[in-house]
């Protein structure tokens, strides 16, 4: 797999999961010796287990992804900040999403989880913003999630503007 694909992979998990070892013990189900392996290139996920990688971005997201990894094998220098790309090019398409006056903003929080096997091993306290475009037909919304500290919350919750007007005051400097 491409190292910038594997890097913003990585990130995602950092965001959303305490510690890889708890992210391979409870969510790929691989041991942790197998996940360093599969980072250095040196062997190869199941088909099923990519699967569960992938699923930690939404289609659009790993479109996305798919682009910046393209970008920098055109541009190598791009290797170097390829998370901070990622991320920075996400809030940007977030904001332009907003502006069209289309696009529909969730705030998800760990209450929001009601599947008790994903409650079984510690996690941060996160809260995820979901900004996405539904086009009318099922299963084809696109989709950005936003991992963020669980304090965005409040400051969401005590913040005098919709959320959708704090997305677009501070999505970026809370994001990138």
């Amino acid at each position: 797999m491409h190292q910038a694909i594997v890097n913003i992979m990585l990130d995602r998990i950092q965001e959303q999961f305490v510690s890889e070892k708890i992210f391979c013990d409870h969510f790929l189900d691989i041991t942790i010796e197998e996940w360093q392996d599969w980072k250095k290139g040196t062997t190869a996920l199941s088909s099923e287990k990519m699967q569960k990688l992938k699923s930690l971005f939404s289609d659009y997201e790993w479109m996305l992804i798919q682009k910046i990894a393209r970008q920098t094998n055109l541009f190598p220098e791009k290797r170097n900040y390829v998370v901070a790309e990622y991320k920075r090019l996400k809030s940007i398409i977030a904001k332009e999403w907003i502006k069209t006056g289309m696009s529909k903003v969730e705030l998800i929080t760990e209450q929001s989880f009601s599947d008790t096997r994903l409650n079984t091993y510690p996690k941060k306290h996160i809260v995820t913003l979901r900004i996405f475009m539904s086009y009318g037909e099922w299963g084809y919304d696109d989709i950005l999630e936003f991992c963020m500290p669980g304090i965005i919350q409040e400051q969401i919750a005590e913040s005098k503007v919709d959320l959708l007007e704090w997305v677009d005051e501070n999505l970026a400097e809370t994001y990138t």
